[in-house]
């Protein structure tokens, strides 16, 4: 069996792809291209595509018999391929769940606490040589520790943000999701998003991209929230509706935000850009040496079972 992978892996997945399968590893960092997803899903048996390779439901009307039979993608989320579209095809699809929790939840701590005391702003300054040292209201930002967090999605990761919010910085943990959790930390359930997000002074989104969520932060929303409260998304950028969101800043309606993902990456507004009460990161979420070698074995672990006839161990 043919297998491609769409884009450069670490090396010691790389070492055991070339190993154990025929693979193909494609050298581009960016996007599979149109004709790239038509040659991979009719030349290859399977395909471990990644964020940004949109096997959409056009692509598969193109190839109605693929020689392709499983997309082993590499990354928990999968709002990227059209799974129906896929089933339809023949075509099974698998994830990586579970090893990019951590990762995931301490970003998106990383940008909590960079917007909240000002950290990227301050960064600047200092590389900027423009910084004339202390002083007692120099560039006050938002206390942490203790005030009120609210979680947007309770899975894995935003389970996982939840505690190190209540155990490390002793913070009021409120959630919405789509039933009430079972957890192991204080944190109150409120299942309306408005009322969330009007009760919170930091809304931490933590849900799957999808059609389902898509915009789920709106005018309305960002509207509820409290002038001094800061808005952190470490989801898909997709969730928030980026014009709203850039009306809210502007506007003052809420404090700042952080992000790690935008609707139309990589392209980021110049307004979001221009802002120094945002904090922008390039989609790090899971990048670490680490995680992306974790995330790449499991890829391949639902590649070895394919090929060997065996139940995927992570379907999606």
């Amino acid at each position: 069996m043919r297998l491609l992978i769409a884009r450069p892996m670490t090396e010691s997945v790389e070492v055991r792809a070339r190993a154990e399968f025929d693979v193909e590893i494609r050298d581009n960092t960016l996007p599979l291209a149109q004709g790239e997803m038509l040659r991979a899903l009719s030349e290859f048996d399977i395909v471990v595509p990644t964020l940004g390779d949109l096997f959409s439901a056009q692509v598969f009307a193109e190839i109605p018999a693929p020689r392709c039979k499983l997309l082993a993608n590499f990354g928990v989320g999968f709002n990227h391929i059209d799974v129906d579209a896929a089933r339809a095809a023949g075509v099974a699809v698998s994830n990586t769940p579970g090893a990019v929790t951590d990762a995931t939840a301490d970003i998106a701590m990383t940008l909590l606490l960079t917007t909240a005391r000002r950290a990227g702003e301050g960064e600047r300054l200092v590389r900027a040589d423009a910084w004339q040292g202390w002083h007692p209201t120099q560039m006050l930002g938002h206390h942490v520790t203790g005030k009120r967090v609210g979680i947007v999605g309770m899975g894995r990761i935003g389970q996982a943000i939840a505690r190190r919010c209540h155990f490390g910085f002793g913070m009021q943990v409120a959630y919405q999701s789509r039933s009430p959790k079972d957890v192991d930390f204080p944190a109150e359930y409120i299942p309306e998003l408005n009322e969330l997000a009007a009760a919170v002074d930091f809304l931490i989104l933590a849900v799957p991209g999808g059609a389902e969520t898509r915009h789920l932060i709106n005018a309305k929303v960002l509207e509820a929230m409290n002038p001094s409260a800061i808005l952190i998304n470490i989801a898909r950028g997709e969730v928030v509706d980026e014009t709203a969101l850039i009306a809210a800043l502007q506007a003052h309606q809420i404090a700042g935000a952080g992000l790690d993902v935008y609707e139309f990456e990589p392209a980021v507004p110049q307004a979001l850009r221009d802002m120094d009460n945002v904090t922008l990161l390039p989609h790090l979420g899971t990048a670490t040496e680490e995680v992306r070698t974790d995330m790449g074995h499991m890829a391949l672990d639902n590649v070895a079972a394919f090929v060997a006839g065996r139940p995927l161990p992570n379907p999606v």
